[in-house]
C-alpha cells in the first residue's frame, strides 16, 4: 500500500476512536483548552496568510 493514500483512508470510525483517545489522555477539563488554543493558533495562521497576500498585492502595483 502507498503511504501517501493512508491519510484518504480515514473514516468515521477511526474519528471517533482518535476522539476517544484523546479524551482519556488529556481528560475532560483540558479539552476546552486545548481548543481555545488550537483557534486562536487558526487565527494567527489565516490573519498572517492574509497579511502575505496584501503584502504580495502590493507589490505588483
Amino acid at each position: 500500500m502507498i503511504l501517501s493514500m493512508i491519510p484518504l483512508m480515514i473514516g468515521w470510525p477511526q474519528v471517533i476512536l482518535i476522539a476517544v483517545v484523546v479524551l482519556l489522555l488529556f481528560g475532560g477539563r483540558k479539552i476546552p483548552e486545548l481548543m481555545r488554543g488550537l483557534g486562536s493558533g487558526l487565527k494567527e495562521f489565516k490573519d498572517a496568510s492574509k497579511e502575505d497576500n496584501s503584502d504580495k498585492k502590493e507589490d505588483k502595483k
